[in-house]
């Protein structure tokens, strides 16, 4: 009996003595794996960290730069018509607006657009273009965007940048899900714990430091950490992007190539932009922005944006689509009733940002983003001073062990 008890306990342990074999050779693999990831991809990841925290409260600034151009109107005065407003903005030479957007607000600008790089802003009760102002901010802005999506590049080196910032985007992915199991104390105790979850006061070397931090910064960053990332991907990759929608329920949406519309089919007795206008903004009390692009000649419907948010929020987000000719409404859809594939493809848009949770969403993705900034830094100090020792090793002529024989 004795003998028996003693075979099924040296059995256990010899078990357990693989197993924690097994769980080391994996740890110290992924390891290696987890620092290679970091060496490779951690000097892009640190720009497209840096570059997130500049663009934080992007929406914000650019509001506040934009101040010149609202106007207080005195009492009684009124609004042009859109009509008017867009022939207004027409009249600078070379301009041709496409897309406008107009505001709630009694003080704010009526805005013309024409394609994506030019902007006009006319007070909607006198039809006066500003002057514009310097765009230092929108400039900035453009150039911190560009540089954090593609290396500031253009024409086809553009894709070719992109490939790099999404392949490092995944090994950043990579670099927060091993992170999160090497995080992991071998051993679990309230001290081993506490010096990963806040910063330890006896950490006094920078070596020392840099170890707590990569774990501090790692635990409290994790969470809108495993959001950012991942909604990056869709932006990169259509296989990300169709994974959206099917995991929605779904289906992607096909890309059609429409005919352009006949010029000679442009309807002759169009209701105007003004009354469709009105019809539109007839479906919200509470809207804030309302956003359409003119039609091409001869398209019969117009569709309009409501935005009842900061246009960041897409659950606050509407669409309505009219008829030119009759003015009567094709289509009202409201967030709610959009498919499940588009409502979470207009999620992932602005979880990215943080925006569709406000300013406190932003204010949290923006110190996710400096937190990463900091997880690259002291990853990346404390690998080459790993290598630093590796090389003093290798270089060092008298074996360690020879050197404590003979001092």
């Amino acid at each position: 009996m004795i003998i028996e008890n003693n075979y099924h306990l040296r059995f256990k342990l010899e078990h357990l003595t693989y197993l924690v074999i097994r769980v080391g050779m994996f740890r110290k693999v992924l390891f290696w794996l987890h620092l290679s990831a970091g060496v490779l991809a951690g000097i892009i990841i640190l720009m497209m960290s840096v570059t997130g925290v500049l663009l934080t409260y992007e929406r914000q600034l650019q509001s506040w730069e934009d101040g010149p151009y609202y106007y207080q109107p005195v009492p009684g005065e009124k609004r042009l018509t859109v009509d008017q407003l867009i022939l207004a903005a027409n009249r600078t030479e070379g301009f041709k607006t496409d897309n406008l957007i107009l505001a709630s607000a009694n003080d704010a600008p009526f805005i013309a657009r024409m394609g994506r790089s030019q902007t006009q802003h006319l007070n909607p009760y006198t039809g006066e273009i500003y002057t514009p102002h310097s765009d230092s901010l929108s400039n900035f802005f453009a150039d911190v965007r560009s540089l954090h999506r593609w290396f500031m590049m253009t024409g086809d080196a553009r894709s070719s940048a992109r490939d790099i910032t999404g392949a490092a985007n995944l090994l950043f992915l990579f670099l927060l899900l091993s992170g999160s199991y090497l995080w992991l104390p071998k051993v679990f105790t309230w001290t081993n714990l506490k010096v990963r979850v806040w910063f330890n006061p006896l950490a006094n070397t920078t070596a020392a430091r840099n170890f707590n931090w990569h774990h501090v910064f790692a635990f409290w960053a994790a969470m809108p950490l495993i959001i950012i990332i991942p909604t990056a991907t869709v932006f990169n990759y259509s296989w990300a992007n169709n994974l959206v929608y099917k995991l929605a329920g779904d289906s992607p949406p096909e890309r059609v190539v429409s005919e352009a519309p006949d010029p000679q089919d442009e309807p002759s007795n169009a209701v105007s932009i003004d009354a469709l206008v009105a019809n539109a903004q007839s479906y919200s009390a509470s809207w804030k922005t309302l956003s359409f692009s003119l039609p091409a000649p001869g398209a019969q419907n117009v569709t309009f944006t409501l935005d009842e948010g900061n246009g960041g929020e897409p659950q606050k987000r509407h669409t309505v689509t009219m008829n030119r000719v009759s003015g009567a409404t094709v289509a009202f859809v409201p967030f709610t009733d959009q498919s499940p594939g588009v409502r979470a493809r207009r999620w992932v848009r602005f979880l990215h940002t943080g925006e569709a949770l406000g300013l406190a969403g932003q204010t949290l993705a923006g110190l996710a983003s400096a937190a990463a900034v900091l997880l690259v830094w002291t990853g990346l100090s404390l690998a080459l001073r790993r290598f630093t020792r590796w090389r003093f090793r290798a270089n060092d002529p008298v074996p360690k062990t020879a050197a404590r024989q003979f001092p």
